[in-house]
Formats: C-alpha cells, sequence, structure tokens
C-alpha cells in the first residue's frame, strides 16, 4: 500500500474515533447528540482540510510563509467569531460550560473566555493538519532522495560491471592467440572454455546477486583457461574450504584480483605461481590470493582498469561489509578480502 494512502487511512481513522468518542459523551450527558458538538465538528473538520489541502502545499511547502501565516490566521479566526456568534443567539444547545446554570444566570457574552475554548480548538487542529502535511512531506522527499541515491549508485555499478567485460574479453583473447601461436591442441579446449565464461558473464552474472558455487565455478573456468597457456600450470592452485551451495555473492567481484595474479605473476620468466585459497562459512567469505611478482613498469596496486573498478565496486555494494588488504613484500602479492555475506 502506497504511503500517500496509507496516511489518508490513518488521518480518517483518527477522526472517526476522536468524533465518535465526543458524539458518545453528548449523548451520555443529555441523551441525544447536541446539535452544537455536529457544528462544531463540521468546522473544525472543515479547517483541517482547508490547511491541509490547500494552504500548506500551496504557500508553506511553496516557502511562501507569509502569506501561509496571514491565511492561517484568517482560517482561525473567522470561524472562531462565527462560532461564537452561535453561542450568543442560542442557535443551538450549548456544552454544560455554557449554560445559563454553570454561569450563575449571568447572559453569553462574547468575551476571551468563550473565545479561547474555539479558539485553542480551530487553532490545534490546524497545526495538526500542518505537522502531518510536513511530515509526510519530508518522508516523501527522503524516499526520493534514497531511490536517486540507489539509482546513482545502480548506474555506477552497471558501467564498472559492463567495463569489465571487454577487459576480461581481452585478457582472454590474448590467452587464446598464444595458443594458436603456438599450434597448441588445447586451443579448441581453450575457446569452449572462453565460451562458458562469455555466457555466465552474459546471462548469469548480470543480477544483483548470483550463487557463490556458480561464481566459483566460473573461476574455476577462469583458472582453467589460463593454465592452458602457461609452462608451469602446476603452481596455479585453487582451495575452496566450507559449504558453497547456499551463500550469494555480488558477481564478479573477484575476477579482476586474479587477472592480475596472472599478469604480475606468469608473464615473466622464473618461478612462478598464483596460490588461491578460499574460504567460507554462513556470515563470512574470505578470499587469499598469492602470486610472485616480476619486473613491471607500473605499481600493481593502480594498475589495471579491472583492479579500480573491482575497489570502487566493493565500495558500493559493500560498504561496511567488507575488508580489502592489498600488500607486497618479498617479491610476492597478496591480496586478503572479507566479506560479510548477506
Amino acid at each position: 500500500m502506497k504511503l500517500v494512502q496509507k496516511k489518508e487511512i490513518i488521518i480518517a481513522f483518527v477522526w472517526v474515533v476522536f468524533i465518535s468518542l465526543n458524539l458518545l459523551s453528548s449523548y451520555l450527558e443529555r441523551g441525544k447528540i447536541s446539535s452544537f458538538v455536529l457544528i462544531l465538528f463540521a468546522i473544525v473538520i472543515l479547517l483541517f482540510y482547508i490547511n491541509y489541502i490547500i494552504l500548506v502545499p500551496r504557500f508553506l511547502l511553496k516557502k511562501k510563509l507569509k502569506v501561509y501565516l496571514v491565511s492561517i490566521f484568517i482560517l482561525i479566526v473567522v470561524p472562531t467569531l462565527i462560532f461564537e456568534l452561535f453561542l450568543k443567539d442560542a442557535v443551538f444547545d450549548p456544552p454544560r460550560i455554557f449554560k445559563p446554570e454553570f454561569l450563575n444566570n449571568r447572559p453569553i457574552r462574547v468575551g476571551f473566555r468563550f473565545i479561547m475554548f474555539p479558539l485553542i480548538l480551530n487553532t490545534a487542529v490546524v497545526v495538526f493538519g500542518t505537522v502531518i502535511s510536513i511530515y509526510s512531506e519530508w518522508i516523501k522527499n527522503d524516499r526520493n532522495k534514497k531511490e536517486i541515491e540507489m539509482q546513482k549508485s545502480n548506474a555506477q555499478i552497471n558501467f564498472l560491471k559492463n567495463q569489465l567485460s571487454p577487459h576480461f574479453l581481452f585478457n582472454s583473447l590474448n590467452s587464446i592467440y598464444s595458443l594458436t601461436n603456438k599450434k597448441s591442441s588445447d586451443a579448441p579446449e581453450a575457446v569452449i572454455t572462453l565460451s562458458e565464461l562469455m555466457r555466465y558473464m552474459l546471462y548469469q552474472a548480470d543480477g544483483d546477486f548470483v550463487c557463490l558455487k556458480d561464481e566459483l565455478e566460473y573461476v574455476q573456468n577462469y583458472l582453467k583457461l589460463q593454465r592452458l597457456r602457461i609452462l608451469n600450470n602446476e603452481n596455479v592452485t585453487l582451495n575452496i574450504h566450507g559449504n558453497v551451495n547456499q551463500q550469494k555473492i555480488r558477481p564478479l567481484l573477484l575476477i579482476s584480483f586474479i587477472e592480475n595474479a596472472f599478469k604480475y605473476g606468469t608473464d615473466f620468466k622464473g618461478n612462478t605461481y598464483v596460490k588461491i585459497e578460499i574460504f567460507v562459512d554462513d556470515l563470512e567469505f574470505k578470499f587469499s590470493c598469492v602470486n610472485s611478482v616480476g619486473s613491471r613498469n607500473e605499481s600493481y596496486e593502480n594498475s589495471g582498469i579491472g583492479l579500480k573498478n573491482t575497489k570502487e565496486r566493493l565500495e558500493l555494494l559493500y560498504p561496511e561489509n567488507h575488508s580489502l588488504m592489498i600488500s607486497e613484500v618479498n617479491n610476492e602479492f597478496n591480496i586478503n578480502l572479507i566479506l560479510k555475506l548477506e
């Protein structure tokens, strides 16, 4: 149910309860429902909705404060005077406090004592309507602000995620090109593996969350593709600890870290290795990637579109629920990522 509908139902309910209680009180006191009470509530309900529907939206919410204050002054004072004229002329039976026997048979006069009763009532009704309108407008603006922020965030996330696809594709095609250039018999298998990777990226990774099991299968396929192109592929290891069948994770968060590990851990002569450890429980996902370091012309931490985008996506998707540490010690890069699972 929309906020506006809920608000109107609540207001109507409050009026029904308030009026019903007063009509019941009037009936119990006189044995009938006083015309005084009926006219009184007709006036205050009219005041409420004139202020609530017309004055607040047209003047107060548009910051026309002077016009609004003059309007509610007229709205409160004029009905109060009309109310007193009704009392003075005794058009209807007033409550006990206004009857002659209660006043020691003194005549009813329009005075401070008698004006204050309707004046306070009318003022309270107008203030009530103003408070409800301002609060409702605040809720609406706050909700609109959050929706705009969410739309901006989603647009930025999608932009960053879409950048990963061509970046990943170029790197994978380079791997396959390397195999075909060597006339390797593994080239057909590499093409099939790449097609599986692209299918995941296009169809399964399009949502907000994916099954952790599917994301890790995607990682395994990527490692399979990389093992086909490097010589010492026995040094590429992946160990997964824990049950990965139930948890959900944001898609394509790990691939940039692994891509960079291969970029700087295998593209040089010597002892190369990439070691990935993943630990999963009901609350946390822990990812560790260690790779050897070769000669390079740029900082690992600041290089690559994919790595930079992943950091930004983590800030957007897991703002208070992730920890990322990147370090280089003794010619070895270490990436440690901890995510709190939702």
